[in-house]
């Protein structure tokens, strides 16, 4: 069981912060399960997600497959998907995915309501979890363990 007394909320406003924070001390592996993606949203954190691959950092990106984003968004998606690939990000395409999460070093886990590859301008909230049990019983239950061996 996760122990909740070691988490701390964020919202649309704080997140990137502390987000980015964790990105910069990531050592092993990251894991973003973002339904959608934007072109805005993607020029602020590619320059994080290369940093990590040059850091040989394990990066799995989890999204809808494009024909499921909106179609005025499925262009900055294929192109985001495109730059990612090149990096050597790997990329597993989910039909009717909606969760919003993201695991750090099999430590951190954010959960809740923001897209983290999207989020522009709705009121959201992601709440930060340091927990290596919550990251594992996330893993498990998602169904994410089989892909990240």
């Amino acid at each position: 069981m996760s122990n909740i007394l070691n988490s701390r909320l964020f919202d649309q406003n704080t997140f990137y912060d502390a987000f980015l924070r964790d990105l910069q001390r990531a050592k092993s592996r990251v894991i973003i399960e973002s339904p959608f993606i934007t072109g805005k949203r993607m020029s602020a954190l590619l320059p994080a997600l290369q940093r990590l691959r040059r850091h040989n950092v394990t990066v799995i990106i989890n999204t809808k497959p494009f024909e499921e984003h909106e179609v005025r968004f499925q262009k900055q998606a294929i192109d985001a998907v495109g730059l990612m690939q090149d990096m050597g990000i790997e990329i597993l395409m989910t039909g009717g995915h909606h969760r919003k999460l993201a695991i750090i070093d099999d430590d951190i886990l954010y959960e809740g309501s923001l897209n983290i590859l999207s989020q522009n301008e709705s009121r959201e909230l992601m709440r930060r979890i340091n927990d290596s049990s919550a990251v594992k019983e996330m893993m498990a239950f998602t169904g994410l363990k089989k892909w990240c061996k």
